[in-house]
C-alpha cells in the first residue's frame, strides 16, 4: 500500500505540471518583430535624425513583402503612419498612372499606337507617345506628363482609375506650366502619315473641388509673385494621390494576375512589356548625359544619396516625386542575383523653415539620404528573410 503522504505529494506534482502546461498554452506566442519598425528604429544617422523628429516630417511608409509558392504570389503589407486622410503633395508620382492610362487609351484607338507622331497645339516639339512615357520614368519630365494630360484630360483619368478600384485619389492639374489648372485640354495634332495631320477635339473637364482633409494647409507662409504671404499654403485644389492608391497602381502594373479583369489596366502583352522596361530603364540607356542624369537621378531608395552606377542585377521599377518640400518614391525593387523582390512606398516632408515656394528644402541633406537608407535597411532584411 502506498502511504497517503506519497500519494498526496505525487498528486501535487501532477497538479503543478498540469498548471504549467495550461498556462503555457494560454500565453500568447512571441511574435517576430515588425521589420518595418526595425528599419525605422535603425541607428543609421540618416534614419535616426528623421525619426527623432518624425512628427514634423509627416512620414508615411508602406513596405510589402512578396512571397511566391508554385504559381501564386502573396503580399504582406506593413505600414507606418499610412493615412489616406493625411494629405501630402504627390508631385511627379502622378505621372505613373498617366503613363499607364495613356497606353491603355492608345490600345482602344485603332489608328493610334505608342509610336504615332504628334505635337500639342502651340507646342514646338514633335514626339511620340513612347518617347514621352520613357522620359516620364527616366528623368521625370514635366512636359511629357503635360502632353499626355492633354491627350486624356483629368475627367477621363479620374474615371478610369476609379473604375478599377484605385481610390481615393484625384488628378486636377498639369505640372510646372502656366494655366496648369485650365479645365479645357489643348488639341493634339496627330500625324496620320508623313504629310497628313488631324487634330483631336479639345476636352472640357470639370473644375476641381477643394479637398477637405488633415494637413491640407501647411507651413506658416508661402511665396506668391515674389511676395511672402504670412499664412499656411493651401493644397486643397492640388493633385491628391495617397500611399494606398500609389501602391495599388504599382501592384496592378507589376502583378496584373492578382486582380480581376475589371481591376487591371487594359494593356496588350507588348504594351505591358514596354511599360515595365520604361519603368526601370536608367537615363543613360536612352541617351541622357550620365554626368547630369546619373543612375539614381530618380531612384531614391537604396542609391539616392550617391551617384555610383546601380548594379545590373538590381532593377528598380519606380516613380519618384519631389516638390514643395515633399519627397516620395513608389518602387518595386528586384535583385535577380539574390532572388529578392519587394514593394516600398514612402513620403517625407523636409521644409524646416515652414515656408513654401521659396526653394529652400532639405532634399539632399535630409530627405533623399533618409529614403536611401530606408531602402537599404529593407533590402538587407530581405537578404536574410526566410521564404
Amino acid at each position: 500500500m502506498i502511504p497517503l503522504q506519497v500519494m498526496q505529494c505525487k498528486t501535487w506534482r501532477q497538479l503543478c505540471l498540469l498548471t504549467v502546461l495550461v498556462l503555457g498554452s494560454c500565453t500568447p506566442q512571441t511574435k517576430s518583430a515588425n521589420p518595418l519598425k526595425l528599419a525605422l528604429s535603425s541607428q543609421d544617422p540618416n534614419i535616426k535624425r528623421v525619426m527623432d523628429h518624425v512628427e514634423v516630417h509627416e512620414l508615411q511608409v508602406r513596405y510589402t513583402q512578396i512571397d511566391r509558392k508554385n504559381d501564386s504570389v502573396f503580399f504582406t503589407d506593413l505600414d507606418f503612419q499610412v493615412d489616406e486622410n493625411s494629405y501630402f503633395y504627390p508631385a511627379s508620382t502622378v505621372k505613373f498612372p498617366i503613363a499607364v492610362l495613356s497606353l491603355e487609351k492608345l490600345n482602344q484607338v485603332d489608328s493610334l499606337s505608342r509610336n504615332t507622331l504628334f505635337y500639342v497645339e502651340g507646342d514646338t516639339l514633335e514626339t511620340t507617345f513612347a518617347e514621352e512615357i520613357s522620359k516620364i520614368f527616366a528623368v521625370s519630365d514635366n512636359q511629357a506628363y503635360n502632353r499626355l494630360f492633354e491627350f486624356m484630360g483629368q475627367d477621363y483619368i479620374n474615371r478610369q482609375l476609379a473604375s478599377k478600384g484605385i481610390a481615393p485619389m484625384r488628378i486636377a492639374h498639369r505640372l510646372s506650366t502656366p494655366n496648369a489648372d485650365e479645365i479645357t485640354t489643348k488639341p493634339l495634332i496627330i500625324y496620320l502619315n508623313d504629310s497628313t495631320t488631324a487634330p483631336t477635339e479639345p476636352i472640357i473637364n470639370t473644375s476641381a473641388k477643394a479637398l477637405q482633409m488633415n494637413g491640407i494647409k501647411k507651413g506658416s507662409g508661402y511665396y506668391e509673385d515674389d511676395m511672402l504671404q504670412h499664412e499656411p499654403f493651401d493644397f486643397s485644389l492640388k493633385n491628391y494621390y495617397p500611399i494606398d492608391a500609389q501602391h495599388e497602381v504599382l501592384k496592378r502594373t507589376l502583378f496584373p494576375e492578382k486582380y480581376s479583369e475589371m481591376e487591371r489596366f487594359d494593356l496588350s502583352t507588348e504594351q505591358h512589356k514596354f511599360l515595365l522596361n520604361a519603368m526601370h530603364t536608367l537615363p543613360k540607356a536612352i541617351g541622357y548625359d550620365p554626368e547630369t542624369y546619373y543612375d539614381s537621378y530618380v531612384k531614391f531608395f537604396m542609391y539616392g544619396d550617391e551617384e555610383a552606377d546601380i548594379p545590373p542585377h538590381i532593377k528598380i521599377y519606380n516613380k519618384v516625386g519631389y516638390a514643395y518640400g515633399t519627397l516620395t518614391d513608389c518602387a518595386y525593387i528586384s535583385d535577380t542575383k539574390n532572388h529578392i523582390e519587394f514593394l516600398l512606398t514612402a513620403t517625407i516632408l523636409v521644409n524646416k523653415d515652414g515656408i513654401f515656394n521659396d526653394d529652400v528644402y532639405e532634399y539632399d541633406d535630409l530627405g533623399i539620404p533618409f529614403l536611401a537608407a530606408l531602402g537599404r535597411e529593407i533590402y538587407n532584411y530581405e537578404l536574410k528573410r526566410k521564404k
